[in-house]
């Protein structure tokens, strides 16, 4: 399982590099700050059900706060 947060964290630095080539600085930080916490879960040695709360507590904290983005704070139409 340890394995699958460093993998996590290989995926989010490659769209945080990906972010930040296209000028998008906000997002490439958010996903910079993703894969360090990725990589530390990853060769913290947890066990895996802990694994798995910190994966489901992980999910919860982005779900709510994507639904209170798209709901409160983004602005629909096109630019």
């Amino acid at each position: 399982m340890d394995r699958m947060f460093r993998m996590m964290g290989f995926w989010t630095a490659v769209f945080a590099i990906l972010f930040f080539v296209g000028d998008m600085f906000s997002m490439a930080i958010l996903f910079f700050a993703q894969t360090a916490g990725f990589l530390a879960l990853g060769y913290m040695r947890l066990t895996e059900r802990m694994y798995i709360y910190i994966f489901g507590a992980y999910l919860t904290v982005f779900f709510v706060g994507f639904t209170y983005y798209t709901t409160f704070l983004m602005e629909p139409g096109f630019h």
